[in-house]
């Protein structure tokens, strides 16, 4: 008998991608989705609500076994709410405990939480990455929120006893990605110089398939129950290094100027880009051996593939 999930943001990037791969396998899926919202699946129960803040979940739950709980008010650059961390706290935090809370309540015996990477921080010392038992370190109101709703979920599971898994994972690329990879590869594509091909960073990245296929054995394990996870493709890329494979993908030469790293980055100061210039010149890197020695599990796709992937789906959309 297949189990039966209840997923939110289901239209989402992961969502989406976690939808199609659980119907694939055959789950018995209940997804949640904002009124007006179409989703590409058939087989799937359908759950509306006006305000994921104001949802009522009571009767939604009922005979449900596991929740993904993948909706979020997501980090935005140059964020325009007065006050960042109240809008943040009343989705991430406040609703997701709402929501867990009711799942506990109607017998669901896990919540998967998504979280994110900048729990742990907004950046590592090369060759020194962050594991799932470092101490929080959030950088930003986001990151802030993602972890006060960790600390209530794992309160919630000590009181009650249901299961929580949470996963936190780092950037996140695959057919369909957009915000700064998409710009990456449209750089890649019309042939630009970049100033790019001297960085020797380290960081860690997860393709698509790689993030659902870790949520669903998370969701499935036994010994993931009440367990934090990282997930990352297991082959940490400098940035210049992931620019060539990119290029690569996309069939194109890599046109990249060797200019420092510290020279990018003084200019990004003064050009007040800071943050834009620890994603490119810093590093962010996750050791996600726990995965492979508690669930057995390893990345199923190579950078590579992933790449290969991606690429065709943004030339896809070009014709």
């Amino acid at each position: 008998m297949s189990q039966s999930v209840f997923l939110t943001g289901a239209t989402g990037f992961v969502g989406g991608a976690l939808l199609r791969r659980l119907v694939a396998d055959n789950f018995s899926v209940t997804a949640a989705v904002r009124n007006g919202a179409v989703l590409d699946a058939s087989g799937v129960d359908i759950v509306a609500f006006e305000s994921f803040e104001s949802a009522r979940w009571d009767e939604c739950l009922t005979g449900i076994d596991v929740v993904v709980h993948c909706a979020a008010r997501v980090h935005v650059m140059d964020d325009k709410e007065a006050d960042p961390l109240v809008a943040f706290r009343k989705v991430n935090v406040e609703a997701t405990l709402n929501l867990a809370q009711k799942a506990a309540e109607a017998g669901v015996r896990r919540f998967v939480f998504i979280s994110s990477i900048k729990v742990n921080g907004e950046g590592t010392a090369l060759g020194r990455p962050y594991t799932a038992e470092d101490r929080p370190a959030p950088g930003d109101p986001y990151g802030v929120s993602k972890m006060e709703a960790e600390q209530g979920l794992r309160a919630l599971a000590a009181r009650i006893g249901m299961e929580v898994v949470i996963i936190r994972p780092v950037l996140v690329y695959g057919p369909g990605v957009k915000a700064n990879f998409l710009n990456m590869m449209r750089w890649l594509d019309k042939g630009l110089p970049l100033p790019f091909g001297a960085i020797n960073n380290g960081r860690s990245l997860v393709a698509l398939d790689n993030l659902v296929d870790l949520i669903i054995t998370a969701a499935t394990h036994p010994s993931a129950a009440n367990q934090t996870f990282l997930v990352s493709d297991g082959e940490d890329l400098s940035t210049t290094q992931l620019l060539k494979k990119m290029a690569s993908a996309l069939g194109k030469p890599a046109h990249l100027l060797p200019v420092p790293s510290w020279m990018l980055s003084t200019a990004a100061t003064m050009l007040g880009k800071q943050s834009l210039s620890q994603r490119l010149c810093g590093s962010l890197q996750v050791d996600i051996s726990k995965n492979k020695e508690l669930m057995q599990w390893t990345p199923p796709v190579s950078v590579d593939d992933a790449l290969k992937a991606t690429a065709h789906h943004y030339r896809e959309l070009k014709k």
